[in-house]
């Protein structure tokens, strides 16, 4: 670090101006007695993928890692957990489509303090979505949390396996799974995600997004979207919740994921059935809940979309 006392003769406390004449330098607080805001300038390795946008560097890491930082100083950055999982149509009587997945939680800390040290990462998984069975629909799974430090985001809570039965309540999460029956979504968590939206009787909800709550089964069962960030330069929309799955016989049109990921549902017919569509990876999204096909008792399901993995983005003045 130089050891800058003057410029131009005039004497400067110690602290942090970030250039002079365009070059880099940590040593001041004020000038001539004018207070200037500072940016500390910070050196690390790490992540599947490392740019620069101007003055900054931008590490991202789409798989778990070790961030290792050489020089200590401010960071921004975004933690987004996995997805979680759609449910599952059913192929018992009583049974229908399955809900959303909520989206994994979406962390945001644009001046988070490093120190020279490693520093581990996880990146969480998508939660796998309901599969079918003889049996009431299962939900799908939450998503993994993502780390960074001690900064966690919550995986996505899982979507429910729509029936009359015991699996009709969408899980908790960063955001919550929808929900089937008349049950009320999932609950998100606070600073993270949204609520995923309520069953109603045979209509499923969509999983909550980090935008927006999923909707209900009364109005269209979409996921609720995501929300856009720019921490890599461009604006980037993450945490998108799935949407329902299509039940045929009731002619439920099937939930379109949220923004940012969000897998639609399953689509169906008299005699078929889909998966639902997995949430993006690294993204976050949600996995899209599966349909069911319904003609004559004759009953067809399609398993729950897996959630999107998340993703772990850093971003810090280099020079």
């Amino acid at each position: 670090m130089p050891d800058i006392s003057k410029v131009n003769n005039v004497t400067a406390d110690t602290s942090t101006i970030s250039k002079i004449n365009g070059v880099a330098v940590d040593g001041f607080s004020t000038v001539d007695g004018q207070t200037f805001v500072t940016t500390s300038i910070v050196a690390a390795t790490g992540g599947n993928t490392v740019a620069t946008d101007g003055d900054y560097k931008v590490h991202t890491f789409t798989s778990s890692g070790t961030f290792s930082v050489s020089q200590g100083g401010s960071v921004s950055i975004l933690v987004i957990a996995g997805g979680g999982g759609g449910g599952s149509g059913g192929i018992i009587s009583g049974s229908l489509s399955g809900a959303g997945g909520g989206a994994g939680g979406m962390l945001i800390n644009t001046d988070y303090t490093v120190s020279a040290e490693d520093i581990t990462v996880t990146v969480g998984a998508g939660g796998a979505g309901g599969s079918v069975i003889n049996a009431d629909p299962p939900k799908g799974s939450s998503g993994s949390n993502s780390v960074f430090g001690d900064q966690t985001a919550i995986g996505g809570g899982g979507g429910a396996g729509s029936s009359s039965g015991s699996t009709n309540l969408g899980l908790n999460g960063g955001s919550g799974g929808g929900s089937g029956g008349n049950e009320d979504g999932g609950l998100g968590t606070s600073g993270q995600g949204n609520n995923g939206g309520r069953g109603r009787f045979s209509d499923a909800g969509g999983g909550g997004g980090a935008g927006a709550a999923g909707t209900t089964g009364q109005t269209t069962g979409n996921g609720g979207n995501g929300s856009a960030n720019s921490i890599t330069g461009s604006s980037v929309t993450y945490a998108g919740g799935g949407g329902r799955g299509r039940q045929h016989e009731n002619g439920l049109a099937l939930g379109s994921g949220g923004s940012g990921g969000g897998g639609d549902g399953g689509t169906s017919n008299a005699s078929s059935a889909s998966a639902g569509n997995a949430g993006t990876a690294n993204t976050g999204g949600g996995g899209g809940g599966g349909s069911q096909g319904n003609s004559g008792g004759n009953i067809v399901g399609g398993a729950g979309g897996a959630g999107g993995s998340g993703i772990v983005i850093i971003r810090y003045q280099y020079q």
